[in-house]
């Protein structure tokens, strides 16, 4: 497997941000995260991912639909939270994860954080990045993103060591940690990684998927 990393060398949990209405998709708020793929919920597939991983602790981030999701998604040992006001954007579904794991007694490396809408998370990904942090573990670029082949720009999942979690408390909006990355690229260590990672925003995105 691509970027493997046979010893584990960092502590990383996996915040999974999953609170979001998902309005271009359509239907009640929250569904997009239920729709089937492949016999099973999209947010299923994500959820998998990080269990090849192996991550310390996978946080999930719920908000619109989460009564819905929380029946309808087979779980094992995530730690599901409520975002309360899912309405102030992806930024306050990042704090509370983040606040969630700074809550925990272990005590953590840094923490990916992978959209609960992006089914196509692999855990390959995942492993290079985290053989990368390690790498450069004494540098000062706590924001460790994957460079697909052929795409533009730094994608999904992000590994955020645990220096820049303070970063997190002061970002607003929707956008999440995309204003980090745009505005302190030296601290923005990228990783090139083959495959892609489609978005999925709307009903012809999923089905787009279905077929590749």
């Amino acid at each position: 497997m691509y970027g493997r990393v046979v010893q584990r060398h960092l502590r990383l949990a996996v915040i999974v941000l999953a609170a979001g209405a998902g309005s271009r998709f359509g239907g009640a708020p929250g569904a997009k995260l239920l729709a089937d793929l492949e016999g099973r919920p999209l947010l299923e597939h994500v959820l998998a991912a990080a269990r090849a991983y192996g991550s310390a602790t996978t946080v999930v981030v719920l908000g619109y639909g989460a009564d819905h999701i929380e029946r309808a998604v087979a779980w094992q040992d995530e730690l599901l939270v409520l975002n309360h006001l899912p309405e102030r954007g992806l930024a306050s579904s990042l704090q509370v994860g983040i606040d969630t794991l700074r809550a925990l007694p272990e005590a953590f490396d840094g923490t990916f954080i992978a959209l609960g809408d992006q089914p196509r998370l692999r855990s390959d990904v995942m492993f290079a990045l985290e053989e990368a942090a390690h790498r450069a573990r004494r540098g000062d670029r706590p924001l460790v993103v994957p460079a697909y082949e052929g795409e533009r720009g730094p994608r999904n999942p992000l590994l955020l060591l645990r220096p820049a979690w303070a970063w997190v408390d002061d970002l607003e909006g929707d956008r999440g940690l995309g204003p980090l990355v745009d505005e302190t690229p030296d601290s923005v260590l990228t990783v090139p990684v083959p495959g892609s990672m489609p978005d999925l925003d709307t009903k012809g995105d999923l089905e787009r998927i279905s077929t590749t």
